[in-house]
C-alpha cells in the first residue's frame, strides 16, 4: 500500500487514542470511549491523503469494515455518571422513654404516626408525639418557665391547631396563659388528665411531623424504664442514597439532576439534595461518602424499603451544540479528531473537529468544526 494512501480500515486499526483536555466535563467529568487511530508501523507515520479510495496498487478492491451513516444534530447533552443506590426513607429516629411504667401498647412495623397522636402506651396512658427539632424532653413543663424546650412545646401547639398563633407565637419561649389552656386542649383531646402542665414523659419531641415505624425494642406487658429505647423510626420522606467513592467527590454536587430506576424497570426524576463530606472507610481499604438524592415525584417510587435501584446522575450540560454518535469520531495522525462527511453529490471528505461534552447515555458527543452544519451525513461503523 502506497504511503500516500489512508484507506478508512487503515484508519479503523490500533488502541484507543486519549481523550483531548476538552472532552471534559466541568468537575472533572469521566467517560469511556473507544475511538480509532492511525497505523504507525517501522516507525513512520500513514499520512491521510486519499482516505476514502477503495482501490490499491494494482486495481484490486481491498475487503472494508461494513458503514452507515448518521446525521449532525443539535440540541442539549447531558454528562452522567451511573450508580447503584438504595432507595427508601429520609431520617432515622430513636425513641427514648422518659417516663416508667408497664408498656401495654405498641404499634406495629410500618405504621405511620402522626404529630399529636400516641407513640406508645405506658400504664395504659398514652405518649404523644410532638415535632421538635430544639432538644429532647428533659423535665417537666409549666406556667412561668422558659426555654428552647417551652418554644418548641408552643410551636407544636399551634400546629395542631390548639392555639391560635396571632395569641400565641411559635417562637415564643415563655410558658403563659395561652400555652396553658392550648395544653389543657390537647390533654382532654387525647384522654390525659387535664392538668396544664406537662409532665416529663407524657409527649415526647422529634424532628419530623410524621414517622414509620421500622423497629420495635419494647415488649408489651414489660416494664419500661427511662432512657430506654421504645421504638425505632424513619421519616416519610422518600429518599434515595448512593455510596460514593470519595475521589469522586468532586463529579457531583447539590442540586445535579437524576435519573432514578426503579426495581421495576421504570424510571423517574430526583435531585442531589446533599453531598456528604466525610469519608468513610470500607473493609477494602476504599472510602465512600454518601450522596442523598430526593425524587421529583415521591409518590412513583412506591412503597419499599431498602430497595436497590441504578442512579444516572448529570454532572453538566451543554445546551444549543452540534453533536454526532461517538463512533464517529477519527482520530487524526498528527493528533485531534475529525468526521468523514458525505455530501449531498455523494462526496467525501473529512472536517477536523474539537469535541466537547459526552452523553454517555445517549452515546453522543459535542463538536465544533468549520463547515459543519445540522443534517450532514456522517460516516459510522455499521450496527
Amino acid at each position: 500500500m502506497s504511503t500516500t494512501e489512508m484507506p478508512r480500515q487503515a484508519l479503523e486499526a490500533g488502541p484507543p487514542a486519549a481523550l483531548p483536555p476538552a472532552a471534559r466535563g466541568r468537575r472533572g467529568w469521566r467517560t469511556a470511549i473507544i475511538v480509532v487511530t492511525v497505523v504507525v508501523a517501522a516507525g513512520v507515520t500513514v499520512a491521510v491523503v486519499k482516505p476514502f479510495d477503495r482501490r490499491a496498487a494494482g486495481g484490486t478492491i481491498r475487503n472494508t469494515p461494513p458503514t452507515g451513516l448518521a446525521q449532525v444534530t443539535r440540541g442539549t447533552l447531558s454528562a452522567r455518571t451511573m450508580e447503584n443506590g438504595t432507595l427508601g426513607y429520609a431520617g432515622t429516629y430513636r425513641v427514648v422513654g422518659k417516663a416508667s411504667g408497664t408498656i401495654t401498647r405498641l404499634p406495629e412495623v410500618g405504621d405511620i404516626i402522626r404529630q399529636g397522636k400516641p407513640l406508645y402506651r405506658l400504664d395504659n396512658k398514652p405518649v404523644i408525639f410532638l415535632k421538635g427539632t430544639v432538644t429532647p424532653a428533659y423535665r417537666e413543663l409549666k406556667w412561668g418557665m422558659e426555654g428552647a424546650d417551652v418554644r418548641q412545646l408552643n410551636a407544636a401547639l399551634v400546629a395542631l391547631k390548639y392555639a391560635n398563633k396571632k395569641k400565641l407565637s411559635p417562637r415564643s419561649d415563655y410558658f403563659g396563659a395561652r400555652t396553658y389552656y392550648a395544653l389543657l386542649r390537647l390533654q382532654k383531646k387525647t384522654g390525659l388528665k387535664q392538668t396544664g402542665t406537662l409532665p416529663l414523659g407524657q409527649a415526647l419531641f422529634l424532628p419530623a411531623g410524621e414517622i414509620r415505624v421500622t423497629k420495635v425494642a419494647g415488649v408489651r406487658g414489660t416494664p419500661a424504664m427511662p432512657g430506654s429505647v421504645v421504638l425505632e423510626g424513619s421519616s416519610t420522606r422518600r429518599e434515595v442514597t448512593v455510596a460514593l467513592n470519595a475521589y469522586q467527590q468532586s463529579d457531583v454536587a447539590t442540586g445535579d439532576r437524576v435519573l432514578i430506576t426503579l426495581p421495576t424497570g421504570k424510571t423517574t426524576p430526583g435531585v442531589v439534595s446533599s453531598v456528604g463530606k466525610v469519608a468513610v472507610e470500607k473493609s477494602d481499604s476504599s472510602a465512600t461518602i454518601t450522596v442523598r438524592i430526593k425524587p421529583a415525584k415521591p409518590e412513583d417510587t412506591g412503597r419499599l424499603d431498602q430497595a436497590p435501584v441504578q442512579v444516572s446522575i448529570v454532572t453538566d450540560t451543554a445546551a444549543d451544540v452540534l453533536s454526532v454518535p461517538v463512533n464517529a469520531l477519527l482520530a487524526l495522525a498528527g493528533g485531534g479528531y475529525a468526521l468523514e462527511v458525505v455530501e449531498a453529490n455523494g462526496a467525501r471528505r473529512l472536517i477536523p473537529v474539537k469535541v466537547g461534552l459526552f452523553d454517555d447515555a445517549a452515546g453522543t458527543v459535542e463538536v465544533r468544526g468549520d463547515g459543519l452544519r445540522v443534517g450532514q451525513n456522517v460516516v459510522v461503523p455499521a450496527s
